[in-house]
């Protein structure tokens, strides 16, 4: 019985954990996916309401977050552009989407596809793109930038990041 005693007292202790993480999650309510969003407009997110459809992390600020539009009007939402990029890879419906991504420098909801992006971010995920309405110097397009998320080639990369930050 004494040999038991330490495995029962861990085992009752991380179900008590999982209970309480499970039953705050619930009450909070979050938000993972809308459906409706027919005219596929970039919907008004309130901070710490949604959580990323990709790492799950609660999103707390609007400034590199994402939204993915199915034509059937679902809407996903992210904390970083490349995670769309990279929980969009293997869905089947990924050319078939509006994507919405916050203006750095407008601040405003922008087609993703329209957008420039930079390359050295400090990003929520790491990745480190940035998107802006207007293009400046050195910032790259969608289809750059969709490339390099599926390489690697973000800052998380200690090659990249040496490259373009110089550390």
């Amino acid at each position: 019985m004494k040999k038991i005693t330490p495995f029962l007292i861990v085992f009752i202790i991380i179900f008590i954990i999982v209970t309480l993480f499970l039953s705050l999650a619930s009450s909070q309510k979050m938000i993972v996916i809308k459906e409706g969003n027919t005219k596929m407009l970039p919907l008004e997110m309130e901070l710490g309401k949604y959580q990323d459809s990709d790492c799950g992390m609660v999103i707390k600020d609007l400034e590199y977050a994402s939204q993915v539009v199915s034509k059937g009007g679902k809407t996903w939402f992210f904390h970083d552009h490349g995670g769309f990029i990279n929980w969009l890879k293997d869905k089947e419906f990924q050319d078939d989407v509006t994507i919405w991504v916050m203006s750095k420098d407008t601040k405003r909801w922008i087609d993703a596809k329209e957008a420039f992006y930079s390359l050295n971010d400090k990003t929520p995920m790491g990745y480190g793109f940035g998107a802006y309405e207007n293009r400046g110097k050195g910032q790259i397009d969608f289809e750059i930038m969709k490339l390099r998320m599926l390489r690697g080639e973000t800052l998380n990369n200690p090659h990249i990041k040496k490259q373009l930050l110089g550390n």
